[in-house]
């Protein structure tokens, strides 16, 4: 049976982990038209763990198999598009590919929302961008970029033995110079599949700009989708907002907010200097501003060596595409 009518996910929210996903997430959602899930990540992981990858990517449509729905069914973060097997049903009832059953999913999605659209948030499709817009060439992808030194100071607490730039065998000696190098090749990864698969189809923005005057932004999007601006994106925290100190900006549901991480603070002067060193070039290229005009040579000897370390680790793992966890 040919996919009837199939229509691709309105947009995937991608980006290095914590750099703003969830907030843009959120926003996004609360569009009266648009529903975002957060974090299923089986998209691609389904093809991938079947070795289809390749094949998609070289524009082969993949038929929609018992193996292929077992694939999506059985991933371990499917649940959390949150459909019940009627809808999945009712989904692969009119697909007979891979792309065509994932834009249904995304349609059942937005149907039982109540709204017109679907899309998804998995930070980890920055490394998967060619991916996705060789799966379905309609959809729109946001990367979401947020200065390195925040981030940083965010995956330091983040990061575990089995998450994120933890799972690399760097973390234990030298984690700050591991986040740093972490965040830039995530970083890179999204911007060189930026530049490949066009610009109109995937949009930059950075988080520093959302969180000080998020309804320019918000329009930007909106505009970039093909959607009216709607105000109500931007009061997705109203009714959820938890006034605990002790919580994490995602768990207390704040809106956009600036300065919740501040490198110039709470960065030590050492840390800052090994930290620009790395990715100082690289921050600038993105127009973020150095603060460290001239490191040691003992910096940049350690450094250097940080590099290979970090390199070599990415080696020993096959480059491995990072799972967000949660």
């Amino acid at each position: 049976m040919a996919d009837q009518n199939p229509v691709d996910p309105r947009v995937f929210v991608v980006g290095c982990p914590r750099s703003g996903t969830t907030l843009l997430q959120r926003i996004l959602d609360a569009h009266s038209e648009l529903a975002v899930a957060n974090d299923t990540h089986f998209v691609t992981r389904a093809v991938e763990k079947l070795g289809l990858a390749g094949a998609a990517r070289n524009g082969e449509a993949i038929p929609l198999t018992d193996e292929v729905l077992a694939a999506v069914v059985g991933y371990h973060r499917f649940r959390r598009l949150g459909l019940d097997s009627a809808a999945v049903e009712r989904a692969a009832g009119r697909a007979s590919t891979y792309a065509g059953f994932v834009g249904a999913l995304y349609e059942e999605l937005a149907l039982a929302k109540g709204k017109r659209f679907g899309g998804e948030k998995t930070p980890d499709f920055v490394r998967r961008l060619p991916l996705l817009h060789a799966l379905f060439p309609g959809t729109r992808t946001v990367h979401i970029i947020r200065d390195g030194r925040d981030v940083i100071l965010s995956l330091l607490q983040w990061a575990t033995p089995t998450k994120g730039p933890g799972r690399l065998a760097t973390w234990a000696e030298e984690p700050l110079a591991t986040a740093a190098l972490w965040w830039e090749w995530q970083v890179r990864s999204g911007r060189s599949a930026r530049a490949s698969v066009g610009e109109d189809r995937c949009m930059e923005l950075r988080y520093e700009s959302l969180a000080g005057d998020p309804e320019p932004e918000a329009r930007r999007l909106c505009s970039f989708l093909g959607l009216d601006y709607d105000a109500s994106m931007l009061a997705f925290h109203e009714g959820r907002r938890r006034d605990d100190p002790s919580l994490d900006a995602k768990k207390a549901w704040l809106p956009p907010t600036p300065g919740l991480r501040n490198w110039r603070e709470q960065m030590d002067e050492d840390g800052l200097a090994l930290v620009e060193t790395l990715i100082g070039p690289f921050l600038e290229e993105l127009g973020y501003e150095r603060s460290v005009d001239t490191v040691t040579a003992e910096v940049a000897e350690r450094a250097d060596s940080c590099r290979d370390r970090f390199t070599q680790a990415l080696d020993d793992r096959g480059r491995p595409e990072p799972e967000e966890s949660r």
